[in-house]
Parts: structure tokens; C-alpha cells; sequence
């Protein structure tokens, strides 16, 4: 295995001083499969004391349990002293940590065999517990026995399957059992490392998989998703029920975290919401507001960030709303929502599409497509669709003599629409003309009262 210059210094270094040195964990894992690592963790017999007189630029960032952060030519890299560690009272955190002087017992501590490898100065890759043979094939496996390394650590639950939904590996048999054996441990968790994990697992290429494999788990972080597992829909539209819906959903969506958790959550409320017509027909009447109220009760249990959580509940609003390919339509949109969070809304509305019955998916694709297509139109002719667009400021109304205060706002948006209507072209003079011959053919002062021009 090959290893960057700077990680072969570190670990001459040590070795130079009299210790062991390892580059360990995740970076091995990655390397082997041909990814560059995000970062380079080292393990080594120096007890954190001695790493610290050994390099004059090395902080006691995680100290009680053994980890320095040594900068190194410019570039910080993790050193923890092998360990072993000792029961896990809380089923998060070692009671105590003890120092050891050999790799082979601080490897047995780790959670997967995919991470239990560790990799010499030299690039031979040192690997106690089969896992170079478990990345060949794909395998998510425990060290040792998996109810132990969970009852030890219960976000290694979701490890376990964010791993799989990230590199597409499928649990070992074992290793599967004791994941939906052991899930009630996750109420020991912190919402914050629920949420790093999950939001990872999410994005990942196997997510729609992973959610369809192990509903249980996600149900143990997200109990508000329970009911839409097995509840059918009884409508032509969907041949799915709701969570196989919602799974099919996030798999054909883009791997984007707002888009992501909206197809997650964007039917949540359906099954509170279901009636049943005279003819057999299901219905969900109301069950995108219904949808919204629980999406907002998971993603601020779940510590969302703000902002992502009001996109994602934006899209979710939005996911049920018609959309038309007609130009002042796509631009009154993109007006209102903003490029971004419209071509989310179309990506949301695709995943939707793609996840009910086949027999529907052509015309409403191609609807799709189309708005698509108007929508890059606008924006690679450079129209007018909002404010930024505008060839006027509210400088120049200022100028024309407007009155400063909120009329010159509300002149602006008039003038927006009456350009998106084609009213009036979108040059600075003939806008300018236009404000005047409101001002004389209402006989109100522009921006005030009602609309002064139709189709609106």
C-alpha cells in the first residue's frame, strides 16, 4: 500500500525515537479500495507523554484516551497510543482506557474487520482479522462477536449501515442479526451522532436498500415512520406500499441531503391521513401539511440544521404541487423559490414520479423534462425573472421621484411581473416610461393599491 510522504515521515519519526508506529483504521480501508483518504490516523506504543516531548507542534487534543494531534509539515495528523479498553457502561464510552504496547490488542478493540487493519512505514498492510477479504467482497462484519462490540458502542449500529448504504457492502449474516437485536440501544445516543451518521447514510449510493433492509432501525431513531410500513396505498397510482414508496423514492433521487431527506419524509403523514372512496379508491387528503408537522417533530429531534430543515421542509410543502412547463410560470417561479430550491422541487417531483406505478411515470416525466427545459431556457437567455435581473434599481425610482419607503419595493416586483407578462420590455428607459404612465393613468402613486395591469 502505498503511503503519502508526509505519513511516511511521521511514522520514520517515531520509529527513529524507539516506538511502533501504524497508519490504521479508515485510511487503510479506503487506500486499499483505491479512495483517497479524508485523513491519516496513526497508532502507536508512544504513550501521549512521549509524543508530546517528541514533536515541539503537537496539541493533547483527546489525551485520556491516549490521542495527540501532531502537526507535520504543516498537516495535522491524529497519533492515539494503542489501547484496550474496558466494559461500556453506558453502551457509548469505554469505563476506563488502558494503554498497551502491541497493535494486535488495540486492533481487537475497533468495530469492523474493515477497520481493524493497520499498514507499516513500508506499505505492508497488517491485517489480523480478515477484513482485506471482507472489503473484496463487500462484507460489513464485526470484530469478534457483534452483540458485544454493539452492546459496547450502539452507534456502531448505524456505522454498521452507513457503511453499507456508503460503499454498497451488504451486513454479514452475524453482524445483520446482531444490528436488529441490539437497536433499542440506540435511545443511548446523542441526537448529534445520530445525525452525523444518518445524514451520511442517507447520501450513500445503497441508501434506498439499507432503509428496505432494516426499517426496524430506522424506526428506533425515527418512530414516526413506523406506520407507513406495509400500509397500502389501494390507488392505481402506487403498486408500493408507503414505506416501500419512500425506500424506491430516496433511491431514485439525487444524492443530496435536502432532496434526500424530503423523499424520506415527504409521505410520512399518509397513513393518518387515509380514507377510502366508495369505489375501493385510497385517498390522502391534507397529507403533505400532515406530512410537514411530523418531518418538523423528527428534524428537530434529530438536531437538523436549521436552515437544511427549512428547505427540507419547503420541498416537502412543495412536493405535491403541479408544475408547468409555461415560460411565465417557470419564471414566476423561480422568482418566488430561487434556482436552487426550484430545481430541487423538480428533482423531488422526478423521485416521486419514478417511485409509483410504472404505467404513469412517461407523460409526467416528460412534464418534467419540459419544465426543465423552459427553466435552463430563462436562465441561459439571461430574462428577467426577478429583482437581480431587473433593469431598473431602486435608485432609479428614487430618481423619478418615488417616494422612499416600502412603494419602491412593491414598484420593483410590479415591474418584475409586468416583464414576465411581456407587458413591457426589460430596458431601463422603457421601464422607467412605464412607471410615469402608471403614475398618470391610475392617479395613484405606483406601487400603491391594487394591480394596475391584467394577468396577474
Amino acid at each position: 500500500m502505498f503511503l503519502p510522504v508526509g505519513v511516511s515521515g511521521l511514522l520514520e519519526a517515531l520509529e527513529t525515537a524507539g516506538f511502533a508506529a501504524y497508519a490504521v483504521g479508515g485510511c487503510v480501508r479506503d487506500s486499499l479500495l483505491g479512495r483517497v483518504p479524508q485523513d491519516w490516523d496513526i497508532a502507536t506504543s508512544a504513550r501521549p507523554e512521549e509524543v508530546l516531548a517528541r514533536f515541539p507542534h503537537a496539541i493533547p487534543t483527546g489525551i485520556a484516551h491516549g490521542t495527540v494531534t501532531v502537526v507535520w509539515e504543516g498537516e495535522p495528523f491524529e497519533v492515539t497510543t494503542f489501547r484496550a479498553e474496558s466494559a461500556y457502561t453506558d453502551h457509548r464510552h469505554p469505563d476506563q482506557v488502558r494503554f498497551v504496547p502491541d497493535l494486535e490488542a488495540d486492533l481487537a478493540r475497533r468495530d469492523f474487520t474493515v477497520n481493524a487493519m493497520a499498514c507499516r512505514r513500508d506499505g505492508q498492510v497488517i491485517d489480523r482479522f480478515g477484513g482485506r477479504e471482507d472489503l473484496k467482497n463487500g462484507i460489513i462484519r464485526c470484530v469478534g462477536d457483534p452483540g458485544e462490540r454493539f452492546r459496547e458502542d450502539a452507534l456502531r449500529i448505524l456505522r454498521a449501515l452507513r457503511f453499507a448504504a456508503c460503499y454498497g457492502f451488504r451486513l454479514e449474516e452475524k453482524t445483520s442479526a446482531a444490528v436488529l437485536e441490539s437497536r433499542e440501544l440506540l435511545c443511548y445516543v446523542a441526537a448529534e451522532r445520530i445525525w452525523a451518521e444518518f445524514s451520511r447514510l442517507l447520501c450513500g449510493i445503497d441508501a434506498g436498500r439499507v432503509l428496505r433492509e432494516f426499517p426496524q432501525v430506522v424506526f428506533a431513531i425515527l418512530p414516526e415512520l413506523f406506520p407507513m410500513e406495509g400500509f397500502l396505498q389501494y390507488n392505481p397510482h402506487h403498486d408500493r406500499d408507503v414505506w416501500e414508496h419512500t425506500c424506491a423514492a430516496v433511491e431514485a433521487s439525487s444524492p443530496e441531503l435536502a432532496v434526500r431527506l424530503a423523499m424520506l419524509l415527504h409521505d410520512c403523514g399518509k397513513p393518518g391521513c387515509f380514507t377510502l372512496d366508495g369505489e375501493g379508491t385510497g385517498h390522502f387528503y391534507g397529507h403533505a401539511q400532515k406530512s410537514l408537522e411530523l418531518a418538523g417533530t423528527v428534524l428537530r429531534r434529530l438536531r437538523v440544521p436549521r436552515l437544511l430543515g427549512e428547505r427540507v421542509l419547503l420541498l416537502i410543502h412543495l412536493h405535491d404541487r403541479p408544475v408547468f412547463p409555461e415560460e411565465r410560470w417557470v419564471k414566476r417561479q423561480l422568482g418566488r423559490w430561487g434556482e436552487e430550491v426550484f430545481f430541487q422541487w423538480l428533482a423531488v417531483k422526478e423521485a416521486d414520479t419514478l417511485a409509483q406505478a410504472l404505467a404513469f411515470q412517461p407523460p409526467r416525466l416528460a412534464n418534467l423534462r419540459e419544465v426543465e427545459a423552459a427553466a435552463q431556457a430563462v436562465l441561459r437567455e439571461g430574462q428577467c425573472f426577478s429583482l437581480k435581473q431587473l433593469a431598473v434599481t431602486g435608485c432609479d425610482l428614487l430618481q423619478l421621484g418615488i417616494p422612499q419607503g416600502p412603494q419602491v419595493g412593491a414598484l420593483l416586483e410590479q415591474l418584475v411581473q409586468a416583464v414576465i407578462d411581456g407587458q413591457v420590455e426589460n430596458q431601463k428607459e422603457t421601464l422607467l416610461a412605464y412607471v410615469a404612465f402608471l403614475s398618470t393613468s391610475t392617479g395613484e402613486e405606483p406601487g400603491k393599491g391594487g394591480n394596475p395591469w391584467p394577468n396577474m
